[in-house]
């Protein structure tokens, strides 16, 4: 187990210097950020030493360098927009990413894997039907246009809950949370769902087709010889066997909530770091785009190496194979 957790770490530094390297080096050619930074009126003199103090005249592999160092430390520059650290960007913006993560992932694996056993189980039942009905929308739609769809109707028709923003926060310090809040509930209604929708069907279609192929294998039909009781069967043999494939998916589909929440925090106006992500685009902001793309990426490293972990709880083979 220590062996396999090494090498995965190994592995994980290999993955991030990879992305720093490429994240640094597309966003060189995406725009020149001085002429978003300065006026008309500046000089070529004042543009160079502009320049020069960013460090944009450096190497390029000075460049990154210096950067995969700093954030290795915590340290991603300053926003050449808001001239803030951009840590402290993130710091601000993340808590609100992660908690419209947190409740999206939430609602897809409390719904989905419900849903997908049901349907299993259920094939002809009329709720099954609905069901996949449901699974279609979710997957054909777009994200934005689920989310314009839930702001026009609960938004402005029913005006039940607020179309933008992300409501009243408590700041804890270190945290804020609108989870103490009722507008801040509120206002996470319709971002969640959006979030979480093709998720849930995604992870409901998964988990249906697994478990319709683990019922049709012999130590099933064994177990039903035995005379073991449904319940049992279903729940403690056919779904323990259905979630190893399932672990993978959901694992990855966790990392893309947080990754493609961009088009919903943009969509519903959620302050969040997908948000600030498309507007560093506009300015050429490249430490806040290099800073963004290399969190994501950590966020997958982590969940990665949490599911292959997942691996040796769930199926006792692999921890078999790896003594």
């Amino acid at each position: 187990m220590i062996g396999f957790i090494t090498r995965r770490l190994v592995q994980s530094v290999f993955v991030m210097l990879t992305v720093g390297l490429i994240a640094f080096g597309m966003f060189r050619y995406v725009g020149d950020p001085i002429n978003n930074m300065v006026g008309q009126d500046t000089t070529l003199e004042q543009r160079a030493q502009l320049r020069k103090s960013l460090g944009l005249d450096d190497p390029f592999l000075v460049q990154y360098g210096r950067f995969m160092v700093n954030a290795a430390q915590g340290d991603f520059g300053v926003s050449y927009r808001q001239r803030r650290p951009v840590s402290e960007l993130i710091e601000s913006r993340l808590p609100a990413t992660l908690e419209l993560s947190l409740v999206s992932a939430l609602i897809a694996l409390f719904l989905g894997i419900p849903m997908g056993i049901y349907t299993a189980l259920r094939r002809n039942g009329f709720l099954s039907r609905a069901f996949m009905t449901l699974s279609l929308i979710g997957i054909s739609l777009p994200t934005f246009l689920i989310g314009i769809l839930m702001i026009l109707f609960f938004g402005v028709i029913l005006r039940w809950l607020p179309s933008f923003g992300r409501g009243d926060v408590v700041d804890l310090g270190w945290w804020t949370t609108g989870f103490l809040t009722k507008s801040g509930w509120q206002s996470l209604i319709m971002p969640a769902f959006t979030l979480a929708l093709f998720q849930m069907t995604l992870i409901m279609r998964l988990v249906r087709a697994e478990m319709l192929e683990v019922m049709q294998t012999d130590f099933i039909k064994f177990a039903r010889a035995r005379g073991l009781p449904d319940r049992m069967i279903h729940f403690r043999h056919a779904l323990k066997n259905t979630l190893v494939p399932v672990i993978t998916i959901t694992g990855l589909q966790l990392g893309a909530i947080i990754a493609f929440s961009i088009i919903t925090e943009t969509v519903f106006q959620w302050p969040g770091m997908g948000l600030l992500f498309i507007q560093s685009i506009g300015s050429v902001d490249i430490p806040v785009m290099a800073a963004y793309l290399l969190l994501i990426a950590f966020f997958f490293v982590i969940i990665n190496l949490v599911v292959d972990l997942l691996y040796f709880a769930v199926d006792p083979r692999l921890r078999i194979s790896k003594n």
